[in-house]
């Protein structure tokens, strides 16, 4: 009985304990820490491509329908990115050149590889006997890159082979 008297005292006595020093955690230079930085596996082109990556993987073992779920997910987080690459753009127009060059630049290498990711996405539809699927995965890929572009023309001769369109590009 007399235990259980000691049990409030015991937990004002270390409820006023402080945690300040119990974190032993730091970061070496806090102003350089940045959450989203190229290694990072959330929102960066980075993780686009360990998706495209994995993608391949899954084909490359015949496990097509896998596959297609890592290109989706590519493409998905770069047109997400994308967008935010151009809202940003056109946001600092005018206000601090630097930061539309970067996002353009950022926002260009996101097409490529949003390009690629439709390019994988569009074989694997083919293979899957799906072309018409495939189909504005490679207008979509024309749109962004121009059709004189490795990859539009890549895309422009798929749309040749499928059937879909007949007139050569010559460009």
């Amino acid at each position: 009985m007399k235990f259980l008297k000691l049990i409030p005292f015991l937990l004002i006595f270390f409820g006023n304990f402080t945690y300040k020093n119990l974190v032993h955690a730091e970061i070496k230079n806090a102003k350089e820490y940045k959450v989203l930085s190229k290694d990072s596996k959330k929102l960066s082109i980075s993780n686009v491509d360990y998706f495209i990556k994995q993608g391949d993987e899954y084909t490359q073992i015949g496990d097509f329908d896998k596959a297609k779920s890592s290109y989706l997910d590519a493409r998905k987080l770069a047109k997400q990115l994308a967008s935010f690459y151009s809202d940003l753009n056109t946001s600092f127009k005018g206000i601090d050149a630097r930061i539309p060059n970067e996002m353009q630049m950022k926002g260009k290498e996101t097409l490529q590889i949003l390009a690629e990711s439709n390019e994988r996405l569009a074989s694997i539809y083919i293979k899957t006997e799906e072309p018409e699927v495939a189909v504005p995965l490679l207008v979509e890929t024309i749109r962004i890159m121009s059709p004189n572009s490795p990859e539009g023309k890549k895309a422009y001769e798929r749309l040749i082979q499928l059937g879909f369109v007949e007139t050569k590009y010559k460009g």
